[in-house]
């Protein structure tokens, strides 16, 4: 599952216990991601599902469900 992936992904890069990553997790706002975090999280994420995120996609990726929904329309 996509979603379950993406989880894993933030734990690692952005070190936030699990339960605070949902759907409606906001990456900058609720998980403290800054924009370094951000472009590193969206390079792997790009890695893991073969898919390229344009800037602009990019920043209109706001929370962890726009990040699944992202991935899910492109795959």
């Amino acid at each position: 599952m996509i979603f379950e992936r993406i989880k894993e992904m933030i734990m690692e890069e952005l070190n936030v216990p699990e339960e605070k990553i949902t759907m409606q997790a906001r990456l900058a706002e609720d998980l403290g991601a800054d924009s370094i975090d951000a472009v590193e999280l969206i390079m792997n994420i790009e890695d893991e599902f073969s898919v390229q995120v344009s800037d602009e996609e990019a920043q209109n990726i706001k929370t962890v469900g726009d990040l699944v929904n992202y991935i899910e329309a492109l795959n």
